[in-house]
């Protein structure tokens, strides 16, 4: 399949759950709940990324219109304008933000978080993994080994995804938020 790419972030090895669920969601906001080609329009979306999109790399947006051309041909015109972007789960690196913000600069780091959060959630992500974790308290703490502060930071971290409203779990070395109710 294609890599995708969501504004300034390419996904590859990506599920495609969330194709299903932007075409259920659509028809819920057309007033077809009911929608008995659900399956029909994501096995052929599924199908033309497989095997017959030739592009390498694939706009979210281009996808879309290849989906809503599709809804239109097979006369689903209502859920076709209904459909919103919704993309695959996107990595967000944050040991990348913390060394954009700076060494000791916490508050720039949440900034450069919340901004990329309300990006990536105005161009369809509903949820997002955080990797990197430990690196990055390392670079904001200056610390080239953990020790108790380290622990604080990481705590202050979880607890500002929670009050961002991104309900963050851990997965492993990752951090699974959801960003459809992250607050400006």
């Amino acid at each position: 399949m294609p890599v995708l790419q969501v504004g300034e972030h390419q996904i590859s090895d990506y599920d495609t759950y969330w194709i299903r669920r932007a075409i259920e969601n659509a028809a819920l906001r057309a007033n077809q709940p009911h929608f008995a080609f659900v399956d029909d329009v994501y096995d052929g979306i599924v199908y033309y990324l497989e095997h017959k999109c030739s592009l390498r790399l694939l706009q979210i947006e281009m996808l879309y219109t290849r989906i809503r051309h599709t809804l239109k041909r097979i006369g689903c015109e209502a859920i076709a304008n209904a459909i919103e972007i919704e993309c695959p789960p996107i990595t967000i690196s944050l040991e990348r933000a913390a060394t954009e913000a700076g060494h000791g600069y916490e508050l720039a780091f949440y900034q450069i978080l919340q901004t990329e959060m309300l990006t990536l959630k105005e161009l369809g992500a509903r949820e997002v993994f955080f990797s990197e974790m430990r690196e990055s308290v390392l670079i904001l703490k200056q610390a080239e080994e953990w020790h108790d502060d380290c622990d604080q930071l990481e705590g202050d971290i979880l607890l500002w995804l929670r009050n961002a409203g991104t309900r963050p779990q851990r997965q492993g070395f990752r951090i699974r938020c959801n960003i459809e109710k992250i607050k400006a």
